[in-house]
């Protein structure tokens, strides 16, 4: 198949999935165009069957906000019909969705049908499609769409809940490549000493940053891990509440055991050198950034929020806890190093259930029978 893909290119989890089923869609033959305002991250530029079209918008002295949302929808039916795409699939509703209809209806006046997908990811849905003035648009999104997916099945039945949507919303959940999500204990014996000593536990979060993610509350409870035995701390990512953290870690005197590694694109080689995930998030529809984390055989300390619970066992292959409880979540990390046992046989449950449930293997297939789904429906 030929098609168009358009996410947020910039570190979060619906780009981050949006262009690594680009990605997998591609190794199986397929041919991807991505249509956004900038290459995606996790892109090289080098990828086979893989093309990128940049979105520019005019910024006219009249226009206080550039219309990027007109420029895209411009843009995909551009796309769409210079290489003959058979179908979009727009990840985050707000405003892709919009701008996908507004390709198809230019398409249509030509005579041509463009089908498009909206994947839903999260905060598109409970947090700003809910705010008064994105939620009659949002909706109008969703309803429009050819198809809809979720990545979980919360997410899917907020959706209904908060929309009043009664079309189909097919659950795909995220995935991980599990060939490239695993721990090698040649290159874990070669970076783990640029981040821990032989003695000390490694405990890692990986997020945006923002408040959501309750990074504050990651800094809380390695303090208390870090005054129980030695051990350190690697951040990966960047955002608004970076400031906040590192003034945090500050006041609790842990900054010489943290590590802010930043932004960066070897997550798969860098998750693996850790014992321990933690992600204390206040939402999470799904908690892409555990998965891969269990993918490298490292269970999570995570919130029973959202869909985690979809993804986490608790007490199997992670630990959940309330949103907040700083002193659960601290005692239970403790606890967990200090039985190497526990924390061994968690961690191959960890790495199972990425390898059962949720490897890209799996999951890929069931996004091409979808798209043959929604293709064959709308070109009657």
């Amino acid at each position: 198949m030929k098609i168009g893909i358009t996410c947020y290119p910039t570190y979060g989890g619906s780009g981050v999935v949006a262009t690594e089923l680009g990605i997998e869609l591609a190794a199986r033959g397929h041919d991807i165009h991505f249509i956004t305002y900038s290459q995606p991250f996790r892109l090289t530029g080098r990828e086979a069957n893989i093309h990128f079209h940049e979105v520019a918008v005019s910024n006219y002295p009249l226009f206080e906000h550039p219309p990027y949302d007109l420029a895209l929808a411009t843009r995909m039916a551009e796309v769409a019909e210079f290489y003959s795409l058979d179908l979009l699939h727009v990840h985050y509703a707000i405003p892709h969705s919009v701008s996908a209809l507004l390709a198809q209806q230019m398409l249509a006046a030509n005579g041509r049908k463009l089908p498009f997908i909206t994947t839903l990811h999260g905060t598109d849905i409970t947090l700003v499609g809910l705010d008064a003035s994105y939620l009659p648009i949002t909706r109008f999104g969703i309803v429009k769409s050819d198809g809809v997916t979720a990545i979980s099945g919360h997410l899917r039945d907020r959706t209904r809940e908060a929309f009043a949507v009664t079309s189909e919303i097919e659950v795909i959940p995220n995935f991980v490549n599990c060939d490239v999500y695993v721990r090698n204990p040649d290159l874990v014996a070669a970076m783990r000493p640029r981040f821990a000593a032989p003695h000390e536990r490694l405990l890692v979060h990986l997020s945006n940053f923002r408040p959501v993610k309750r990074v504050q509350d990651v800094i809380k409870v390695f303090a208390r891990v870090a005054a129980a035995m030695p051990a350190r701390l690697m951040l990966i990512g960047d955002g608004p509440d970076r400031s906040a953290a590192e003034h945090l870690a500050l006041q609790l005197k842990v900054q010489d055991r943290i590590q802010f590694v930043g932004k960066q694109d070897n997550v798969n080689e860098l998750l693996p050198l850790a014992d321990l995930m933690l992600m204390p998030s206040e939402m999470e529809s799904f908690g892409l950034a555990a998965l891969e984390a269990m993918a490298c055989s490292v269970p999570s300390i995570a919130t029973q929020v959202g869909g985690v619970s979809e993804l986490i066992e608790d007490g199997s292959n992670g630990l959940l806890f309330n949103v907040g409880d700083v002193d659960s979540m601290s005692t239970a990390a403790i606890a967990l190093l200090h039985d190497e046992g526990r924390l061994a046989a968690m961690s191959q449950a960890a790495r199972k259930t990425a390898q059962d449930r949720f490897c890209a293997s799996r999951i890929i297939p069931l996004y091409e029978d979808y798209y043959d789904r929604v293709i064959a429906r709308t070109t009657l």
